[in-house]
């Protein structure tokens, strides 16, 4: 911010470089906006499960967690296609939010993404919530490999308070990959993908969060005896098998 805001006390901005009255107001307008996605999911949910009886059933969740560059979405996309579960990104959803034009929440979600950091947890949760109430909606599914999820205790809380016993977590699949090799098949992606997370020094934020972040969520899953470790360092043919 180059020019202060007039709406801040005596026209100056914060130390930080920005102006508390924006701040605040952006927070506000998230804020609402969750409130808004979560009382539309619990609208959705309330007409499904008055129009049919399967609604009632849980969801049956498998989160499937790695590195960036593990190779997590192609497993998901090969599980997905011969064996019936609707896979879930939760990079995509974000993506798609923040691409939508006047949503309230694409400057939050951009700024994070760019970053390398994790988008604030109770809206990934609810974009994943909504999406699994419309495919139940229109096409009966109640099984979903979610990528990418969760990334961090907060993700893990945001779950429980969200989608509570509305799912049933069955297994946890755990990409692990040497940081070498997923440094270079990202950089290999990022000539081609046009994602802003794919250049080097985005790559390396990106590496930090998930290691201090990530893993601790992984480790927790592995105590419940919910993980399914697979080395992800060799071919997808290879990597599928084991799946």
């Amino acid at each position: 911010m180059t020019e202060s805001c007039k709406h801040c006390t005596k026209g100056t901005t914060s130390s930080l470089g920005f102006c508390p009255f924006s701040l605040a107001l952006f927070a506000g307008t998230a804020l609402s906006y969750v409130k808004y996605l979560q009382n539309k999911s619990s609208k959705s949910t309330t007409t499904t499960t008055s129009s049919s009886s399967s609604s009632n059933e849980p969801f049956r969740v498998v989160f499937v967690l790695g590195g960036p560059g593990a190779g997590k979405g192609t497993q998901c996309t090969l599980l997905s296609q011969n064996h019936g579960w609707a896979h879930l990104s939760a990079g995509d959803l974000l993506r798609a939010e923040r691409k939508k034009e006047n949503s309230p929440l694409a400057d939050i979600i951009n700024s994070n993404i760019s970053a390398g950091k994790i988008v604030p947890s109770e809206i990934t949760t609810q974009l994943i919530k909504n999406a699994m109430v419309e495919l139940r909606e229109t096409q009966g599914q109640i099984k979903f490999l979610i990528d990418g999820f969760p990334r961090s205790e907060g993700n893990v809380k945001a779950w429980k308070d969200v989608v509570g016993d509305a799912a049933v977590l069955e297994y946890v699949f755990f990409f692990e990959c040497p940081y070498d090799i997923l440094t270079s098949r990202l950089l290999e992606r990022g000539k081609t993908s046009g994602r802003s997370d794919d250049s080097l020094d985005v790559i390396r934020k990106r590496f930090d969060t998930y290691r201090e972040e990530s893993m601790p969520i992984i480790e927790m899953y592995e105590k419940e005896g919910k993980v399914r470790k697979i080395m992800a360092d060799r071919s997808i043919e290879d990597v599928y098998a084991e799946v």
